[in-house]
């Protein structure tokens, strides 16, 4: 007995042409393009957020505002496409999580004045916030200025490369992104990724090994 043959596979629509159609008046295509980017952006978002204000705004409500704001301005990302739409969605989020991070400084200000003497200086760099896995439980003085240290000088690094290396960075190690997730969020091959992700690190590499050099620490 004859089996039937199986169904072929179809790959899923191309992100512009989803966007094209959304632009049409097509609303099942805008709302599959953004559904499919929700959960790396989510990822995004969630890494990045300062913990004062993760603890009172869900990332999911980030998520939906960022959406909602790449739905409104859709247009202006088909005239100029000059990076794929997960890093332009990605750069919406930044913009967003720095406008929350000082409207959140702003109302908060006197409120972090009174706790000062009781907590301690306020923490409030997201960009160091970034590196909050590697904290441990309870680290001493010594181990925390050490730390502090060492993750100001990688975001310092992080800064001087391009946007592309430092998404790329940034969805590997901060977000845990696998290769094939960052492949489909940039939309490009599992291999492509993989070698733009080894090409960032060593400029990255780069980078610190020229700080320390500068600083002296690379001198005998």
């Amino acid at each position: 007995m004859s089996s039937e043959p199986p169904e072929p596979t179809v790959p899923p629509e191309p992100t512009r042409q989803l966007l094209l159609r959304g632009q049409e008046g097509d609303e099942d295509a805008m709302r599959v393009v953004l559904q499919r980017h929700r959960r790396p952006l989510r990822k995004m978002i969630a890494s990045r957020l300062d913990r004062a204000i993760a603890a009172r705004v869900d990332a999911s409500d980030v998520v939906q505002d960022v959406l909602w704001e790449a739905s409104r301005r859709v247009d202006e990302f088909l005239a100029n496409p000059g990076v794929s739409f997960q890093v332009w969605l990605r750069r919406l989020a930044h913009d967003r999580i720095i406008d929350m991070y000082r409207r959140h400084r702003a109302a908060a200000r006197r409120s972090v004045d009174r706790e000062r003497q009781l907590n301690g200086p306020a923490q409030g760099q997201s960009s160091v916030e970034l590196l909050g896995q590697l904290r441990t439980d309870a680290p001493s003085p010594l181990e925390d200025a050490i730390r502090r240290e060492l993750a100001q000088r990688f975001v310092t690094a992080l800064e001087q490369l391009s946007e592309m290396d430092r998404e790329v960075i940034s969805m590997r190690h901060f977000e845990q992104m696998t290769n094939q997730e960052v492949a489909e969020a940039l939309e490009c091959s599992h291999a492509t990724a993989g070698m733009r992700y080894l090409r960032a690190l060593r400029r990255l590499r780069k980078v610190l090994t020229d700080m320390d050099v500068s600083h002296g620490r690379g001198e005998n």
